[in-house]
């Protein structure tokens, strides 16, 4: 009985020191969620005009452009997606994994190559592991993104796109991230990056509007040319941006289970220790009043 009460008050200081952990890593996560909010917030306005300019270049003007002409017959396509460096976040890093395996079958049925650029160490070991081919990797960053490593990224796949097939280059590019909806739900989505898709009718003026003339100076292929970069950076910043508050939030919440299971864990522990100390104690008292008991009938 004694080895049995020693192995529950181990293993309840065991389960309480791992509720620490727990505990503060769900405080670090809850601190940091509100500055990758605030962050994604001040990038938004930005990333929101300049897609305006970038559609209504590629809208008023008839210009073919390599940023919103469509491929005749598309082989490679390039997938970006976002995943965390480190575990104890959830199904965060695997939700975006099902989703980019399931994107992945349809390009394959459709005979098209995909064509991975990754972030994150957890997406980089699932693909490694599968023997997969990896055309750009980036990790140490996932939960605290810089503009430089947007940069980084953007310049790379846009280098990629501009490139021809055959020379290792890609028709299109997709990005898979997970967007922030609120503190419990984040979900993961697919965007197309480029080539830009024009929607019919996001342009068209409300009633009583007058319809905007637009002039490009010194002409619409060299506003393209200078927008391009800039609106991939913004893009892909915008990514990072919202999956590193994602990751956060997801990692607050499952931190969050951990300590409140520890909790019940050690209350259960504690339980089973006192019915143990109380099963040795009144083990020890019939000892003793046994001992005394046959003391009493030797005199």
């Amino acid at each position: 009985m004694g080895a049995s009460l020693r192995e529950l008050r181990r293993r309840r200081q065991s389960v309480m020191a791992t509720k620490k952990i727990t505990r503060a890593m769900e405080l670090i996560a809850s601190s940091r969620i509100i500055k990758a909010q605030q962050a994604a917030a001040r990038a938004l306005p930005f990333t929101r005009e300049l897609n305006r300019a970038v559609s209504a270049v590629a809208a008023y003007s008839r210009t073919e452009h390599p940023l919103t002409s469509d491929s005749e017959n598309p082989k490679r396509i390039a997938i970006f997606f976002v995943t965390s460096d480190r575990g104890m976040n959830g199904a965060y890093s695997s939700n975006v994994i099902k989703m980019v395996a399931s994107f992945v079958q349809r390009l394959r049925d459709e005979g098209k190559e995909p064509v991975r650029y990754i972030v994150g160490r957890k997406g980089i070991g699932y693909v490694q592991f599968r023997g997969l081919p990896i055309e750009a990797s980036w990790d140490g960053f996932s939960d605290a993104p810089t503009f430089d490593h947007a940069v980084e990224i953007a310049d790379r796949l846009v280098a990629d796109f501009l490139r021809p097939t055959e020379e290792g280059g890609v028709d299109e590019i997709w990005a898979v991230y997970t967007r922030m909806d609120s503190m419990i739900s984040q979900s993961p989505r697919v965007r197309r990056l480029l080539p830009l898709e024009v929607v019919e009718g996001v342009h068209d003026p409300g009633e009583g509007e007058l319809v905007p003339e637009y002039w490009f100076e010194p002409d619409p292929e060299t506003v393209l040319d200078a927008l391009l970069p800039l609106y991939l950076r913004s893009r892909i910043w915008f990514y990072l941006l919202q999956s590193a508050a994602s990751q956060l939030a997801s990692q607050q919440r499952a931190m969050k289970s951990a300590t409140d299971n520890a909790q019940q864990l050690i209350e259960r522990l504690t339980r089973e220790a006192n019915q143990a100390r109380q099963a040795e104690i009144t083990q020890e008292i019939s000892e003793i009043v046994g001992g005394a008991s046959a003391l009493a009938e030797q005199e």
